[in-house]
């Protein structure tokens, strides 16, 4: 599960180290039970990416309180932020892709750091590939992709290791509407095994034809939980 008790996240302007910092999140407080799923919507700007970082750990809370997946993360050692880390699968915005590996190797990678043996990431990568449309872009580098098969590729590394939680921004942002209905069901098939979920999403429309709890943001608080 995911709880938030009252957590701020305060940032400064790069290069500052003095002065008074902007509230980028101000007294946000949710909980997300095990297994469940939920949508993280609100306009550009409004925080969602910010409260993403947090809950996957990139960024520590100015203030507050976190637990992710029964773990406090306050506090939390380097390596024990980063064993936490591997039970979590994140689409990023920005795809964050290698470009020096292959479709195939990019995916396979959470599974060969987990030190999973290579038949058995073999066999979930291709399998993963052949159900989000890339069965045959194995071999293919990034810069070869479109932004659509790039997005793809971003979200089969995501979920290959069967993560505990799963968390996206903007997943469908780059796919037409066949492709994020196949995403979402995808997603949604995970979430029924057991996978904690939130996406985030400027589409109102997905959020209607698959209706679950939402967290709404504006100016960096929570202004809608349920």
């Amino acid at each position: 599960m995911v709880i938030f008790e009252d957590v701020w996240l305060r940032y400064r302007e790069p290069g500052r180290t003095m002065g008074p910092a902007s509230d980028v999140l101000r007294a946000i407080s949710f909980e997300i039970p095990d297994g469940g799923f939920c949508w993280l919507t609100g306009p550009s700007g409004a925080g969602k990416t910010s409260l993403l970082k947090l809950i996957y750990l990139a960024e520590p809370p100015s203030r507050g309180q976190i637990e992710v997946l029964g773990v406090d993360a306050a506090g939390l050692k380097r390596r024990q932020a980063a064993m936490l880390r591997r039970r979590i699968g994140v689409v990023y915005q920005d795809f964050r892709l290698l470009a020096h590996l292959s479709v195939f190797d990019n995916v396979a990678l959470p599974m060969r750091l987990a030190r999973r043996a290579e038949a058995h990431v073999r066999a979930d990568v291709m399998e993963i590939l052949q159900w989000v449309g890339l069965g045959a872009k194995l071999e293919a580098m990034p810069a070869m992709l479109s932004g659509g098969e790039q997005q793809r590729v971003a979200i089969a590394r995501a979920v290959v290791n069967r993560p505990k939680l799963l968390l996206a921004d903007e997943p469908t942002g780059n796919l037409d509407d066949e492709q994020a209905e196949r995403l979402m069901r995808l997603i949604t098939a995970l979430n029924q095994l057991g996978t904690t979920t939130v996406v985030g999403t400027h589409n109102m429309n997905l959020v209607a034809r698959y209706p679950a709890p939402r967290l709404d943001m504006a100016e960096g608080r929570l202004r809608l939980h349920g």
